[in-house]
């Protein structure tokens, strides 16, 4: 999944018609400040660009607290900005590492009378789209939601069937609006369906909608997942892909076409299956090692690219030991022995390296394995390969 940035997601949404207040995106603090000259009112909101939410009761590691500001002046629009840009901002859900602002919103602020929650998704469960609404939004939702279920409106949408105007007022009049907001409310209903199907999302979230005093509603807060998948139909999303990747490893694998996810462990696996991945990373756990890394080279991948998942495998300084478990269907023992010798060559690994092999011509991979300058452990099993692993990690 892609989760875009509250800045594209803003984009996407005005598009189809929702309001927005007016902003700008900054690199630096000099542009920021720029934007809020242009912008010309006051007071004005400073909000760090990262991918997790929880952002205003975030804290910097450089000690600065908030990712979101109130600022009264361009000069404090820049003060703001300059401890925020380049800085870690660590939430509730991004762990304690945090993760990087490269970007901030700058935007104009509204005199907000009412805070409300808005959401599309998936319900796998019912096969159908899952719209959720409450009239209490804001930083608070996820609490609200455990402790007071009742309070969010839920309501099915089958995506075989037309979107009629009367579901989507039905909604409206569940959450208690009528007259005008009810109306207005449906249109921005369907502005978010619109941008929910037409980008191939899997969530597409407004928190908070806001109400103002004289009953306009503006997207305050947007937040939309993209299935990666449809990235091939997307190419006006493919440039936004790198922007919320902050691992240096899954940022290197995502450019060579790698499925990578990083982990906190030790032992790097290298493995063609996503199951067979998840189970060598089981096996490590239960014999008292912990994974480094998700790697799947999956079933069709070439010698090229086999190579670059090795690369990127040796360029995780945290690595103790490798573990390479390929089970040759579709994939080649004999071309995955090649592709390792290579990769070895060009980039030398400073780890012991576990190797298991079985399927498609998987003597002929040994022989390849065996003929080379590459040091290593054969192991014939993958519970042997595990155990060999554990066992040069804690030596």
């Amino acid at each position: 999944m892609m989760n875009l940035l509250e800045y594209v997601a803003k984009e996407i949404l005005a598009k189809e018609g929702v309001a927005i207040p007016r902003y700008g995106v900054a690199e630096t603090p000099q542009e920021a400040f720029d934007i809020a000259i242009k912008l010309n009112t006051t007071p004005l909101v400073v909000k760090a660009q990262i991918s997790a939410g929880g952002r205003a009761k975030g804290k910097f590691v450089n000690g600065f607290e908030g990712g979101v500001k109130i600022c009264n002046s361009p000069e404090e629009v820049k003060q703001v900005a300059e401890k925020m840009i380049g800085g870690l901002l660590v939430t509730a859900q991004t762990g304690t590492t945090g993760q990087p602002v490269r970007k901030v919103i700058v935007s104009e602020s509204i005199d907000v009378a009412k805070e409300l929650y808005l959401s599309l998704t998936y319900s796998y469960a019912e096969a159908a789209i899952l719209a959720m609404g409450s009239l209490a939004g804001g930083v608070n939702i996820e609490r609200i939601a455990l402790e007071n279920p009742q309070a969010l409106v839920k309501k099915y949408f089958y995506p075989e069937e037309p979107l009629w105007d009367f579901q989507l007022r039905e909604f409206a009049a569940q959450l208690g609006f009528k007259g005008k907001p009810l109306v207005d409310f449906s249109k921005i209903l369907k502005s978010l369906f619109y941008a929910f199907i037409n980008h191939d999302a899997t969530l597409c979230e407004i928190n908070p909608l806001a109400l103002d005093k004289e009953n306009r509603f503006w997207a305050l807060d947007a937040k939309i997942t993209i299935d990666d998948n449809s990235l091939f139909r997307r190419n006006e999303l493919l440039g936004y892909r790198f922007e919320t990747v902050y691992d240096p490893q899954e940022l290197e694998a995502l450019r060579y076409g790698v499925n990578y996810v990083g982990l906190e462990g030790q032992i790097g696996c290298m493995v063609n299956g996503a199951g067979l991945a998840m189970a060598t990373m089981d096996i490590l756990e239960r014999f008292g090692g912990k994974p480094a890394n998700f790697l799947d080279v999956g079933g069709g991948a070439d010698q090229s690219q086999l190579q670059n998942a090795f690369r990127v495998l040796l360029s995780n300084p945290n690595l103790k030991v490798i573990l390479i478990n390929i089970f040759g269907g579709i994939m080649r023992c004999d071309l995955i022995a090649e592709a390792i010798v290579e990769a070895a060559k060009n980039h030398p690994p400073k780890v012991p390296i576990i190797i298991r092999l079985e399927g498609t011509r998987v003597e002929e991979g040994k022989k390849i394995l065996k003929g080379s300058a590459l040091q290593y452990v054969f192991a014939g099993d993958l519970e042997e390969a595990a155990k060999q692993a554990v066992y040069f990690l804690k030596r």
